[in-house]
C-alpha cells in the first residue's frame, strides 16, 4: 500500500578538483514496499532544474538503488555495488552517456520509512567527473487533524 510521506533529500557533488555543491530539498511524495523492494517516488520542482519530471526510487537493500526519471528529463541510472553501469542523462542542453559507479549503499528502510544513503561516482570516457553523495530521509505524513 502507498503511504503518503515527507522527503527529505541532501546531495553532495564534488566535481573533480572543484569543492563540494550541497543541494537540499523537502518535498511530499508517496512510498512503498513490494518484495522486500522500498520505493521512493517524488515529483521534482522547477528548483531541482527537473520540473516536470517524477522521480521514483527503486531500493533493492544495500545491493542496487535504481533511479528512473520521467517526464521532462527522463533518464535511469542504476547504482550497483561493485559494478559500472552506463546511462543516458538528460542535462536540458541534450543527453550525455555517463559511467556510474556505485560505492556503497546503507539503507535503513522499514514499513513507515527511515534512511537512505548512497555513494556514488560519475565518469565521461572512463573519466572522473564528480563523486556524489546522497542522504534521503522518508517520513509518514502528518495526517489533518478535524
Amino acid at each position: 500500500m502507498k503511504k503518503d510521506v515527507l522527503i527529505s533529500i541532501r546531495g553532495t557533488v564534488t566535481p573533480e578538483g572543484a569543492a563540494p555543491d550541497v543541494i537540499e530539498l523537502i518535498t511530499e511524495g508517496h512510498y512503498y514496499n513490494k518484495e522486500d523492494t522500498y520505493f521512493i517516488s517524488y515529483k521534482e520542482s522547477e528548483t531541482t532544474g527537473f520540473g516536470g519530471t517524477t522521480t521514483t526510487l527503486k531500493v533493492e537493500g544495500d545491493r542496487c538503488v535504481t533511479m528512473t526519471r520521467r517526464g521532462r528529463a527522463a533518464s535511469k541510472m542504476v547504482l550497483e555495488n561493485g559494478r559500472r553501469h552506463l546511462c543516458q542523462y538528460e542535462t536540458g542542453e541534450g543527453q550525455i552517456l555517463l559511467g556510474v559507479s556505485a560505492c556503497r549503499i546503507f539503507p535503513k528502510l522499514g514499513e513507515s520509512g527511515g534512511e537512505l544513503k548512497f555513494n556514488y561516482s560519475l565518469d565521461i570516457n572512463s573519466s572522473l567527473v564528480s563523486k556524489n553523495e546522497v542522504y534521503i530521509t522518508v517520513k509518514e505524513a502528518a495526517k489533518p487533524v478535524c
